[in-house]
């Protein structure tokens, strides 16, 4: 076989098939087929997307690329979740531990930034001491010991899918339906849990911006999903203004003790609980959504899910203290700034992916694979959409240690913003639920 000949079929509209495949994807991660060709690869399929079977086997692929963990010797319900990506997406920091509070057992592995969207794992490595490099058998320990372990894809899970995956952010191949379904249930049938929940975001800060095109990426991960005897669920969310008040790292850890003690923001308290809700309905301990959403919402207000979140922390390897006073143990940043607004009026809407290119402006993403985060850098969102503004009244506050002068980044958050004269209602955070 030949990969310019491979390029060009895709690139044409045709079908790769199972074995065109494997030469692709095994020349790649052996070092065979160079960067640039698989660059070209992820650019068709872009554009040209997959058909059914071309897209299970591409996910089958990169799922045999590695190992599969096998989680059956551990004690308790295995239950995953997966969010698409968003601006201010900091929920799996609080859903994880509320999960395990909750009696299920949550393997979670993780991403870093991708685009315009925050990362995880990059949040969690605010924290001073925290380590995401746990091996595969360090993780099973964990898990059985507490419950919870939010870690990094380890070398040998899904590794076809982790090189593409740096691959992508930096080709503009990110949103792309094929590619984030078979990246997504590459790790997650990987990681061996018996059941997943994905959070598949819509709007403007979203990879999928049409509401049609999340209901298609999640119905098509969910028919993977249960392809491979994975018990799956799928909530449409809108991303058409941040979620939560902070976007970045140390700032969404904050965010999330707060709402772990009872407080913070009530959308990220929403959604929170809407997945923890379906997690234990996936489970089947309960029947009605309402309930297990009941029981979910009481282990935030009462302790239990901080204090889980911190057993996790120190598991591996960070200062629980953060729990108890993040402000002492996240890097504070250097710098600051505030927006301000240019007129009277309502918030009408709000162009999310600028948000997150201006947190990235900052240092809190990658712009180069090989870049470093900064984590002291983010913003804290005060007014949303169909909030009052006054000519003069701070609408964010941007934070930086790596950039001091932050014109560039407040010119871009303003121009993300709409303000008009007559209010408009908040967007709905829960769009659709599919079971």
């Amino acid at each position: 076989m030949n990969t310019y000949d491979l390029i060009f079929k895709k690139r044409e509209g045709g079908k790769l098939f199972l074995e065109e495949l494997e030469y692709l994807i095994g020349g790649f991660v052996s070092g065979t087929i160079p960067q640039y060709q698989m660059s070209a690869f992820l650019m068709a399929v872009y554009f040209k997307g997959m058909d059914t079977e071309e897209l299970s086997d591409f996910t089958n692929i990169m799922v045999n690329s590695g190992e599969r963990l096998d989680l059956s010797d551990i004690e308790g319900i295995t239950v995953d979740k997966h969010s698409t990506g968003g601006v201010g997406d900091g929920v799996s920091l609080i859903l994880a531990p509320l999960a395990a509070s909750l009696g299920l057992v949550v393997p979670m592995m993780s991403g870093r930034g991708l685009g315009h969207t925050g990362g995880t794992l990059d949040k969690l490595e605010s924290i001073p001491g925290y380590r995401i490099d746990l091996s595969s058998q360090q993780f099973k320990d964990q898990l059985k010991e507490i419950g919870v372990a939010i870690i990094g894809q380890t070398k040998n899970i899904a590794p076809a899918d982790k090189e593409m995956y740096s691959l992508r952010d930096v080709t503009a191949t990110v949103d792309s339906i094929p590619l984030i379904a078979a990246s997504v249930m590459s790790k997650k049938l990987a990681e061996g849990a018996s059941s997943l929940v994905l959070d598949v975001k819509t709007g403007s800060g979203a990879f999928m911006r049409e509401e049609k095109d999340a209901c298609k990426l999640a119905r098509s991960m969910i028919k993977i999903g249960r392809h491979n005897e994975r018990n799956m669920a799928a909530v449409i969310s809108d991303m058409n203004q941040p979620l939560g008040v902070a976007v970045g790292n140390a700032c969404e850890i904050k965010q999330a003790v707060e709402i772990m003690s009872g407080g913070g923001p009530p959308d990220m308290r929403e959604i929170t609980v809407v997945l923890a809700g379906i997690m234990l309905k996936l489970s089947g301990n309960f029947n009605g959504l309402n309930e297990a959403k009941a029981v979910a919402e009481e282990n935030l207000k009462n302790g239990s899910a901080l204090k889980k979140f911190g057993d996790m922390i120190e598991a591996q390897g960070g200062d629980r203290q953060v729990c108890e006073t993040p402000g002492n143990i996240l890097k504070s940043p250097d710098y600051s700034a505030a927006v301000k607004s240019p007129e009277d009026g309502y918030l009408t809407a709000i162009d999310t992916r600028k948000i997150g290119l201006a947190a990235l402006s900052l240092g809190a993403g990658r712009e180069r694979v090989s870049d470093d985060v900064d984590h002291s850098a983010g913003i804290n969102v005060l007014k949303k959409i169909s909030d009052r503004v006054e000519k003069g009244e701070v609408l964010a506050e941007l934070y930086s240690s790596k950039v001091k002068d932050m014109k560039p980044a407040a010119d871009m958050y303003l121009n993300s913003l709409e303000i008009g004269r007559e209010n408009v209602e908040s967007p709905k955070l829960i769009r659709e639920v599919i079971e």
